[in-house]
């Protein structure tokens, strides 16, 4: 029996193993199940170029737990290690000395210092009291050896028995980590790390990988069904997926993976971190926002590349050219993709736009080179439904109308289009075209490409009485005398509670409605954005709301509020019509929505009585 202390120096590397390595007990499991996984793949790799002797026979690795021992077991049957090999790699931490070790790397991040050795075998020791490997090579007339040690640099290593090549590492698992004696708890683990990995990994007598994930395939290997069933595979309880794109790259950097564009019925129903990062099959994170375009983590999917630089744990990318090249690469792909599809099935489309244009303008407004593409395929959907504008198609079919006299094109949208039915209909009538931006994006999104599209301005349809939404002009005075005009000023001067209302008379047809109720672009915009933009929104959360009435003096209906003698008959009348005009814009609420029920009835019933006298 060899007896020895492992080539460290106690003070500086195991404190650093077991405090950055504790932080997340469950990768232990990972991390030599991984081990196992190489360790076959070795053997086949040897075997393919005739250095591995025989039949390699079942490859499948096994977890095994004895809850009365207190053990978990893991079985490989790989290239195994000889007395050499194992005083190599298990006595020396990554080869390196410790002097080395702790002078080169001293007062770095230590997460770093983790990624620069081979220490994912030394996470056993986060959860077991002592740690035995029983291996024997797959190399001929080698002998079986049994290491042995309790987490201190002391260590025991002996020849032993064992039938077949391969490494048993036995894990007696300390006080503090019972829970991993839990059947449960280890199927978890290694249903969240290991169910892709390319080797057969059986735990209670089941497999628990699928060892050939449709990510490893080509396309032209898969079809639709293959696609869509590897997608119920990772979420089982989501709908269908929009499409897919397939990513196979091996030059300049090693990247496969499928991304899918999930169905999304509401704006809030959006989830991100739903990319599952893997390195040669083996689950790393969920986190990819290193990787992945901010604007695309809304997919779905995997991504699977090795030349992605990691720590021991697997979970923190580590600054590399790669990762942006990468990262560039995706958006590419996805660019590419929705202008294909745009551009060869245009009406599915537009068909599935409700939620593929969430992330087209989200990338839009965060992505210049994605912007670039989408401009070609960025759609925007009329008022009334069913038709689609590209910008450029919008401006061929609107430009004699709606360009203003800055020469820019005016863009106007509509955020509810049965709210704002009024305004659309009066809108319509001149001409303008309207388009529906809904969503919760589109505030952002239309600040946006307003910085972005230079010649462009968007104004919301209630936003201005139609004949100025275009342009300010002067507008033919009413019919009524300017003493009138001050009248009805005076009669409309209401004070409104959270509103900031101000009063203009113009002659308006004789078709538009009686008050038009307007809420300036800027503002409105601000307040709509509040809720999402922190402590700068709740500045403008809190400002009361700028309303203008604009009373169309050419309407018929004020020659007899003028006539009427009855002051309070009058002002009822007059306030009723200010609050039609605020409940367009959907200002009147709580109080002031009662009272205007309350001040109709009372006209309504006021003017049965009259006509019953009569």
């Amino acid at each position: 029996m060899q007896k020895g202390s492992i080539r460290v120096q106690t003070e500086n590397i195991f404190p650093i193993i077991k405090k950055f390595l504790y932080s997340d007990h469950d990768i232990f499991l990972r991390e030599l199940i991984s081990n196992a996984v190489d360790a076959s793949q070795k053997l086949k790799t040897l075997s393919s170029i005739g250095e591995a002797k025989g039949d390699l026979g079942d490859l499948t690795i096994d977890i095994k737990l004895d809850i009365e021992k207190k053990t978990i077991t893991i079985s490989d049957k790989g290239i195994g290690m000889t007395a050499e090999e194992v005083d190599k790699y298990l006595n020396q931490v990554a080869l390196s000395g410790a002097e080395e070790f702790v002078n080169k790397y001293k007062g770095q991040n230590e997460n770093n210092i983790i990624g620069k050795f081979g220490l994912g075998f030394y996470s056993s020791f986060m959860v077991s009291e002592k740690v035995e490997v029983v291996t024997k090579s797959f190399k001929e007339d080698a002998k079986a050896v049994r290491w042995e040690c309790d987490g201190s640099p002391e260590f025991t290593l002996e020849e032993t028995e064992k039938e077949s090549r391969g490494t048993d590492i036995i894990l007696h698992i300390n006080d503090e980590s019972k829970e991993f004696l839990d059947a449960e708890r280890i199927r978890a683990i290694l249903n969240k790390f290991c169910r892709f990995l390319p080797i057969p990994i059986k735990f209670e007598d089941k497999q628990i990988n699928n060892t050939n994930p449709a990510w490893t395939k080509k396309p032209s290997e898969l079809t639709t069904e293959d696609y869509q069933n590897f997608y119920k595979e990772l979420y089982p309880f989501s709908e269908a997926p929009l499409f897919w794109i397939h990513l196979n790259v091996d030059y300049p950097f090693n990247l496969t993976g499928i991304l899918y564009f999930p169905k999304i019925k509401q704006s809030y129903e959006i989830q991100k971190d739903k990319i599952q990062l893997y390195s040669n099959q083996v689950f790393v994170t969920d986190e990819v926002k290193d990787i992945v375009p901010e604007f695309l983590m809304l997919l779905h999917g995997v991504i699977d590349s090795p030349d992605i630089p990691l720590n021991v744990s697997r979970s923190y990318l580590q600054g590399d050219p790669n990762v942006k090249k990468i990262n560039n690469h995706i958006t590419k792909k996805v660019a590419d993709k929705l202008e294909e599809i745009f551009n060869k099935e245009r009406k599915e489309f537009e068909e599935k736009w409700d939620s593929l244009g969430l992330f087209v303008k989200y990338g839009m407004m965060t992505d210049d080179k994605f912007l670039e593409k989408a401009n070609k395929f960025q759609i925007m959907e009329d008022a009334d439904g069913g038709k689609f504008y590209t910008l450029a198609e919008y401006r061929t079919e609107t430009e004699a109308l709606q360009k203003n006299k800055e020469g820019k094109l005016v863009i106007l949208y509509t955020t509810n289009p049965v709210q704002q039915d009024s305004y659309i209909q009066q809108a319509k009538a001149k001409g303008f075209k309207i388009v529906r931006l809904e969503t919760l994006v589109d505030a952002g999104f239309i600040n946006q490409m307003e910085s972005k599209w230079n010649d462009v301005h968007f104004t919301r349809v209630d936003s201005e009485i139609a004949d100025n939404l275009i342009d300010k002009q002067e507008i033919s005075e009413s019919i009524l005398s300017k003493d009138d005009e001050e009248k009805l000023k005076t009669l409309f001067g209401m004070e409104i509670p959270a509103l900031n209302v101000s009063v203009e008379v113009k002659g308006l047809s004789t078709d538009a409605p009686p008050v038009v109720a307007t809420r300036p672009e800027f503002m409105r915009r601000m307040k709509d954005m509040s809720a999402m933009s922190g402590p700068m929104g709740s500045f403008y959360a809190n400002m009361p709301d700028e309303v203008t009435l604009t009373i169309n003096g050419n309407h018929p209906i004020y020659q007899n509020i003028l006539k009427e003698d009855d002051k309070q008959k009058q002002e009822k009348v007059v306030h009723n019509l200010a609050d039609l005009a605020l409940l367009s814009q959907g200002l009147l609420k709580g109080n002031n929505l009662t009272q205007f029920i309350s001040r109709s009835l009372e006209l309504m019933e006021n003017k049965s009585m009259l006509n019953a006298q009569a």
